[in-house]
């Protein structure tokens, strides 16, 4: 008996249902009062990957695993490393397609001795390189530059300080790295949908509608025509923290 090879419309009735979610507003809206109930228990701050902790939804982890694993990037850079979870995770994805160059290029502007331990004795550390500094200052620019071979296929992720003002430096600073085909991803747009009253306020800084990230991409991606929001991708982005921030580079 022959089994019909369905592996097409498969694909096909993945991107159909992704688009359909992408345009239902009711499921969207319940996604963000589901995350505002979960913030209680700081639900973004439960995971971990490979031991070390990452803080991000499970959503968008599995989202930038399809991103990575389709547009095979040689480089892979994040602003805001944190405690390193995200920065593991990806080069361990790089390590699982193989390419043995592949990297993840990582910048903070306070590298905490505990947190680059780490990283420094984790087994993916041979695929990762730390730059401290403002991630938009000259010479950290300069130094992400220079860990870029020529030709390579570069991705970036935009999660440090999440002010209007710094997001937008940095999709100016960091857009023109990527190249054609891969993505420029910026972190916690889901904050520009909340009201005043719903922000998240367990945090170090609380940033409120206006001066987010949402607005800072919504405005990055008016001034230039290299990149534009993957409407299947983010469509199916429920219960994640970067709704509409996964940019696809259409242009060299």
């Amino acid at each position: 008996m022959t089994t019909k090879d369905d592996r097409l419309e498969f694909e096909a009735h993945k991107r159909e249902m992704s688009l359909a979610l992408g345009k239902d507003e009711a499921s969207f809206q319940q996604s963000l009062n589901t995350l505002i109930g979960l913030d209680k228990f700081d639900y973004s701050y439960l995971w971990s990957w490979m031991g070390v902790p990452i803080i991000q939804l499970p959503v968008d982890i599995l989202a930038t695993q399809e991103v990575i694993w389709a547009t095979k990037p040689d480089v892979i850079i994040e602003t805001g490393i944190a405690r390193g979870g995200s920065l593991i995770f990806m080069a361990s994805i790089l390590a699982a397609m193989g390419n043995d160059k592949a990297k993840v290029v990582g910048i903070d502007i306070d590298i905490r001795a505990h947190n680059r331990e780490s990283i420094e004795s984790h087994p993916m550390s041979n695929r990762i390189k730390m730059i401290q500094g403002g991630s938009v200052d000259d010479d950290v620019l300069a130094a992400v530059k220079a860990e870029i071979p020529p030709g390579a296929r570069v991705m970036v992720v935009l999660d440090s300080d999440h002010s209007y003002k710094h997001v937008l430096a940095e999709c100016r600073a960091y857009g023109p790295l990527v190249t054609e085909g891969c993505y420029l991803v910026v972190a916690d747009t889901f904050i520009g949908h909340l009201t005043e009253e719903q922000a998240f306020t367990k945090r170090s800084k609380v940033w409120l509608r206006g001066n987010e990230p949402l607005k800072a991409v919504t405005d990055y991606l008016a001034e230039t025509d290299r990149f534009e929001v993957d409407p299947v991708l983010n469509g199916k982005l429920v219960l994640s923290s970067s709704p509409g921030g996964y940019c696809v580079c259409r242009k060299a």
